[in-house]
């Protein structure tokens, strides 16, 4: 089962997160088969917003445990944390990736649904797609909404993957590939 997690950072804590990376990388070292994509998110002046990890694990409890035994989560640096399960459209990772790990900004979109699914299918466009699935309920017969790793030339771009009048709200966050370098 894939499991989309969204680690969001609370305020001010730019410098607890450097100081845990190589403890935060170790962690996540644990779970490098399990990993479709993962990377950190940032505002526009490159602060530090959150950290995605998008993996395939055996059930919710694990996905859970997953979440909230990461290292920044146990020490504070995370406000919050979305937990959904995911399904992986485009059936690879992020590694898979044409346009590799650098070049042309990059966005993590996410949909929180309101109503009958949307944006079920992957877009007949889909070179820029580094990952696309529907966010569901922890049983999978839920629809939630939808998140997309996708390249784009800007925020407004992005946002326009998904069908804008089918969700109550659509995040837009500046995304890079995450990992070691």
């Amino acid at each position: 089962m894939e499991f989309l997690c969204y680690h969001r950072d609370r305020p001010d804590s730019e410098t607890l997160r450097d100081e845990l990376l190589e403890e935060h990388w170790s962690y996540m070292d644990q779970y490098a088969k399990e990993m479709i994509a993962r990377g950190p998110t940032f505002a526009d002046d490159d602060t530090a917003t959150g950290s995605l990890h998008i993996v395939d694990l055996p059930d919710a409890a694990t996905a859970r445990a997953f979440a909230f035994d990461e290292p920044n989560y146990q020490a504070g640096v995370y406000r919050d944390v979305l937990v959904r399960r995911w399904r992986n459209l485009l059936g690879c990772t992020m590694w898979d990736f044409p346009g590799g790990r650098t070049g042309g900004n990059r966005y993590l979109v996410i949909g929180l649904g309101a109503g009958q699914a949307a944006d079920l299918a992957v877009p007949a466009d889909r070179d820029e797609l580094i990952a696309y699935g529907p966010l569901l309920s922890d049983d999978g017969t839920a629809w939630l909404g939808t998140a997309v790793l996708v390249r784009a030339p800007d925020a407004q771009t992005a946002r326009t993957i998904l069908t804008q009048d089918r969700y109550a709200d659509i995040e837009v966050h500046n995304w890079q590939f995450g990992g070691r370098s």
